[in-house]
């Protein structure tokens, strides 16, 4: 025995400490997961569908649904997204998650491979509802179709929907800033994915567009366009318009992050020195997640997950982890760093903060869960989901009305259809996550969620192997 205690003895320690050290610093996924999380996060948006399904419809167990929407006000309001896990159609939300679907595939697009037309499908789905919206009726924009209060009274399926499907609108006699700014900037980012594609559909996006001059939108023209007088309406009214402002959390409620990060882009790259201001706020709200920076505002949970709220949680996570590895794009274009304080933080350290939240999603994380639906071995299986959670139309073609489905929403069994590629809102502070289809708050997807991520996920799948 004492033999084997004689050179070896300190060896191996060291070669343990070398090869966990290695394991350690090595990826948990390789560029295929990566991939194949991209591919599924973009397949979600299938099971969110309103409307007419076409032919390639991949989620087969979705059927025809709100093929009516819009008649109460002889306009033709067929199309677009349910947001979340109900039956409902909102226009800000919507038009949000098309911003971000499109400057996903702007800033990233060249790295999703085959999944290009996908993710292209995917925005057109939801453009082509937001020009119906946007031109049914003059100097009007129609901005949610169903009545939330009563869907909410009902457990489902969309393709079953009884509950009052009444349009709601702005006008100029009853304006709504917002959700104007959040079509324009949605159908202006749409154009640039389809300029080469289908250059006369980008021309429509356009021109409907072009109708808006809130700062958020403003930008999205400007990018789209290349129209100075959009710059000079920036200029001159940035300051008034929350340019000065650091706020640290990106949502479809909360648009300044993203308008820094957007606008910055000008100074970065094209050295337009009237948008140097927005690095400035750009770098205040990256460093913000940065420990030991003057500007760090994060909470993380024991795991590290960056943590803003107890409902819907992964909606920040990746709106937040989009625009880290966007400006991390934008500082490698010039070699530039972000200024913490006095100390200067490369891009790398940015994608690495990124990758982190990214991984803690898909799985790496003190659950072994993946957030994402369908990708890995272990997912929730009871989604707040109102088509998931109930047998689908096609095999069980009967009416189930309105109250006779809550049995579902309650039933500890799996979701009979799969909603592959749903990212859900995600654990609490502490890491913890029931799988209960009736806590919505941890459980329910949103388009909101996935459209950023998909970003992300394009960005590392180009990795050929992600450290």
């Amino acid at each position: 025995m004492a033999s084997f205690m004689g050179p070896y003895s300190l060896k191996l320690p060291i070669l343990c400490l070398i090869f966990c050290a290695i394991a350690l610093s090595s990826s948990a996924f390789t560029s295929q997961d990566y991939s194949d999380a991209l591919e599924k996060s973009i397949l979600f948006y299938e099971g969110q569908r309103s409307g007419k399904l076409p032919p390639d419809q991949r989620l087969k167990w979705r059927g025809n649904s709100g093929l009516s929407d819009g008649s109460s006000n002889n306009v033709d309001l067929v199309g677009g997204y349910y947001d979340a896990g109900d039956n409902v159609k909102f226009g800000l939300p919507m038009a949000f998650t098309t911003t971000m679907l499109s400057w996903s595939v702007v800033e990233f697009g060249g790295s999703m491979r085959n999944q290009i037309q996908n993710a292209r499908a995917a925005i057109r789905w939801s453009t082509d509802y937001l020009l119906k919206a946007a031109t049914a009726s003059p100097g009007t924009l129609y901005v949610q179709v169903g009545d939330p209060n009563k869907d909410h009274q009902c457990w489902e399926r969309p393709e079953d929907m009884d509950t009052p499907r009444n349009a709601y609108k702005v006008s100029t006699q009853s304006p709504g800033s917002d959700v104007a700014a959040e079509t324009a900037a949605a159908l202006a980012a749409a154009s640039i994915v389809f300029k080469d594609s289908d250059p006369s559909y980008s021309a429509k996006l356009l021109k409907t567009a072009m109708k808006d001059e809130l700062l958020w939108g403003a930008s999205w023209l400007h990018k789209a366009s290349q129209n100075n007088s959009y710059l000079a309406y920036i200029e001159s009214n940035g300051r008034d318009m929350g340019r000065d402002d650091d706020t640290y959390s990106f949502s479809w409620d909360d648009k300044r992050p993203g308008t820094k990060i957007l606008l910055s882009k000008g100074f970065l790259e094209n050295d337009i020195q009237e948008l140097q201001p927005y690095k400035q706020h750009s770098d205040n709200y990256i460093c913000s997640f940065i420990q030991g920076s003057p500007n760090f505002q994060s909470q993380y949970t024991p795991g590290g997950l960056l943590y803003k709220t107890s409902s819907s949680n992964l909606q920040y996570v990746t709106s937040s982890t989009f625009l880290l590895l966007t400006y991390a794009n934008y500082l490698t274009s010039r070699g530039g760093f972000a200024s913490c304080g006095s100390t200067p933080v490369t891009a790398d350290k940015l994608i690495s903060i990124a990758k982190k939240q990214v991984d803690y999603i898909l799985g790496d994380n003190p659950a072994k869960m993946s957030y994402m639906v369908g990708f890995g071995n272990k997912y929730p299986l009871h989604v707040h989901h109102r088509g998931s959670s109930m047998p689908s139309v096609h095999e069980h073609p009967a009416h189930i009305a309105c109250g006779d489905g809550f049995h579902y929403l309650y039933s500890g069994s799996p979701d009979p259809n799969v909603l592959v590629g749903a990212v859900l809102g995600g654990p609490d502070d502490k890491d913890r996550f029931a799988d209960d289809r009736n806590n919505y708050q941890q459980s329910e997807p949103a388009t909101y969620i996935n459209a950023p991520f998909v970003g992300a996920l394009a960005f590392f799948s180009a990795k050929s192997t992600a450290s």
